[in-house]
């Protein structure tokens, strides 16, 4: 499996680029502000035709070039039908300092021209991988992950999948919640029933930061630690992150 990533944009968001192998059909996942160039620069590499985007969220720094991705190479865009309003409306997701950041320009969003939505527990067939879609709301109403099965390597480490992680969980940390449509119990009920019966060898690989794993964050992630810990659910006043 190939799996090309780069920070893009200001908010440094990941925008992933998985594919089965070189010369093959490939996903996009994430493509923020500034990241066409960089999806064009992987796709050329590694000799690769995206047919699919698909949208851990509706942030508008995960979806800021969704619409120029997927119309460069004629693909589907994927979102959580909670979030599909912020393609054409991202500012009802910002934050004041984003917004801030964005001051002087002159943009406009427009849906795809293909958008497919996404449910939860559904499992996706694209350009020959399987990805697991998991309903996680807590950042966003329509805040999702994607699982994807790793093929074993006999002399790489053990890794069973994959999560795509979004803006649920980072290294050491988790997505804000203060922001539109953010709520701070659905983030923890996500983590709980989403996040904690994860596998420790499963890679984390997060919206924004290092990728981690399950098994790190169990043993070390504050957030994590208060809900394994019976009745305790105090991360106030911990770092959390996003846009």
């Amino acid at each position: 499996m190939l799996i090309a990533a780069f920070p893009a944009g200001p908010w440094g968001t990941n925008c992933y680029v998985a594919a089965t192998a070189p010369g093959a059909e490939c996903v996009v996942i994430d493509p923020g502000k500034d990241a066409a160039d960089g999806v064009a620069e992987v796709v050329r590499e590694h000799r690769l035709k995206p047919v699919a985007v698909l949208l851990t969220h509706g942030h508008i720094d995960h979806m800021w070039s969704v619409t120029p991705v997927a119309g460069a190479y004629d693909a589907t865009a994927w979102i959580h039908p909670d979030d599909r309003h912020l393609l054409s409306d991202p500012m009802a997701g910002i934050s004041r300092e984003s917004a801030g950041m964005l001051l002087g320009g002159d943009y406009t969003f427009t849906e795809p021209d293909d958008v497919a939505e996404l449910s939860d527990g559904t499992t996706l067939e694209l350009a020959g991988l399987r990805f697991v879609v998991d309903h996680t709301p807590g950042h966003t109403e329509g805040s999702v992950t994607f699982r994807t099965p790793w093929e074993h390597v006999s002399d790489g480490p053990d890794i069973s999948e994959v999560m795509f992680s979004g803006d649920l969980l980072f290294q050491g940390s988790i997505g804000r919640t203060d922001l539109p449509g953010g709520d701070h119990a659905k983030m923890l009920r996500s983590l709980a029933t989403k996040v904690l019966p994860l596998a420790d060898d499963v890679v984390v690989l997060p919206g924004h930061g290092e990728q981690t794993s399950i098994g790190r964050e169990r043993a070390t992630n504050p957030f994590l630690l208060d809900l394994l810990d019976s009745g305790s659910h105090g991360a106030a006043g911990r770092v959390t992150r996003g846009l």
